[in-house]
């Protein structure tokens, strides 16, 4: 990914993610750790519902504000990823900046690294004469039969 912006470096496993909180002097509270832990785990993207309900049934026992407030705060500060779609707030454990493959058959979202050539990237800073320093891509389709 193009990312001229001096941003900080990717969170590439769970201890760089309780790092980073740490060294943002947030608190890993019990909570905070069991969210973090199980986003990577799964890899996936996961509705507040959805970490609420895998946690408890973990017999990790959390309330549903603390799930959201937990959520926000580690969101808001870039150590996971937040998802706006249009039936609610999905959480990755991906920070950085990827792109997705949404499945129309699975509704899976899943994570991929692309990088387009430098053309591209020219001809977009070309047609509207803005510097290009990261971007995102969303891909939509269907599973391919085997």
């Amino acid at each position: 990914m193009i990312d001229q912006g001096g941003t900080t470096q990717p969170l590439r496993s769970l201890e760089d993610a309780i790092d980073r909180c740490q060294t943002l002097g947030m608190r890993v509270s019990r909570q905070r750790r069991y969210i973090l832990e199980l986003l990577w785990k799964v890899q996936e993207h996961l509705s507040a519902r959805e970490i609420y309900d895998r946690l408890n049934l973990e017999g990790k026992e959390i309330g549903h504000t603390s799930v959201y407030q937990n959520l926000e705060a580690l969101s808001s500060q870039g150590i996971i990823e937040c998802l706006e779609r249009c039936d609610g707030r999905l959480y990755g454990n991906i920070s950085h900046s990827h792109s997705h493959v949404n499945c129309l058959d699975t509704e899976q979202i899943l994570d991929i690294q692309i990088e387009l050539p430098p053309e591209i990237i020219q001809q977009i800073e070309a047609q509207t004469g803005v510097k290009v320093t990261d971007y995102r891509i969303d891909f939509y389709g269907y599973k391919q039969p085997n």
